[in-house]
């Protein structure tokens, strides 16, 4: 009853294969299900037992049959149980790539001429070096007539698009990675769930000094179209982040709330332009005019 895979092979292999079969068919999160349950530890150890005593159990059986045979019998058993496994095909395949000689025929292909009792065997060239060569010759022609002969595209080519499909993926991740924005990147966030999250910032931070409304308080009306540091939302992004005038201006924010969140705010400060306050103040500061819009006339 012999077997070509040893049983310390064979044990870890079917549990790791178990145990990662486990981990795909059980929905555990971002945790490891072995973590998440528990009880699959309980399992995996069941399982460990049950594979080292159906090996126990094998070689119990192996044992038995063993005494039952001829000494005939068991010599032979253990002759062949003996017998190393080895890669025929892998040694073959080796012999065909390289056809190297046995040393013990070595004698057949040594050449006449030695110098200083060093003599020269005239070996062929490995075949894998042969077809090799063999490629890099196709790969020059194809290459020849690809780029010299038809001209399909030259190497500064090839950089310039690769540079501007670097340049796209870089633009997708800052329009996708909205904590990397600043005030000469930050973009109004038109989405309902950014402006219900500014609104809550706004709710939750700036009511105090600006009303429930933006109409202000201690700070200016955020309604009308006079701004003191200006409009747009990366001038109001600015305000937001550095604070206002000095000494009498609004605190800094950015060391309180994250790009996103001072973006998602001003985005909804943005749009409190326009509506009417119940109480609103006078304006402060001049008429701010969009250098960005297009002109009407």
């Amino acid at each position: 009853m012999s077997t070509k895979t040893p049983w310390w092979i064979r044990v870890p292999v079917l549990f790791f294969l178990i145990f990662g079969l486990m981990e795909f068919f059980i929905d555990s999160g971002d945790k490891p299900a072995i973590l998440e349950y528990p009880i699959t530890q309980f399992f995996m150890l069941l399982v460990l037992m049950i594979l080292i005593a159906i090996e126990l159990i094998l070689n119990s059986i192996e044992n038995i049959m063993f005494q039952t045979l001829s000494e005939e019998s068991k010599e032979r058993y253990l002759e062949t149980k003996s017998k190393k496994f080895e890669w025929t095909w892998a040694k073959n395949l080796m012999k065909k790539l390289t056809k190297s000689r046995a040393i013990e025929k070595e004698g057949e292909i040594v050449l006449d001429h030695n110098y200083d009792g060093i003599r020269e065997l005239d070996n062929v060239l490995p075949p894998w070096w042969v077809y090799l060569f063999y490629a890099t010759i196709v790969f020059a022609v194809v290459y020849l007539v690809r780029f010299h002969v038809i001209g399909d595209y030259t190497q500064e080519q090839e950089y310039e698009q690769e540079v501007a499909a670097a340049q796209a993926a870089i633009e997708e991740y800052k329009r996708t990675a909205k904590d990397l924005v600043d005030a000469s990147t930050v973009e109004f966030l038109s989405d309902e769930s950014d402006l219900a999250a500014g609104e809550k910032i706004f709710q939750t931070n700036c009511v105090a000094c600006h009303m429930a409304d933006g109409g202000g308080g201690i700070g200016p009306n955020l309604t009308d179209k006079y701004w003191i540091l200006g409009g747009g939302i990366k001038n109001v992004f600015s305000t937001i982040s550095e604070g206002g005038r000095d000494g009498k201006g609004m605190i800094a924010w950015k060391q309180t709330l994250k790009p996103v969140e001072m973006a998602q705010v001003a985005s909804y400060i943005i749009t409190l332009g326009g509506t009417t306050p119940a109480n609103p103040k006078e304006p402060e500061g001049d008429i701010w005019v969009d250098p960005d819009a297009p002109d009407e006339n």
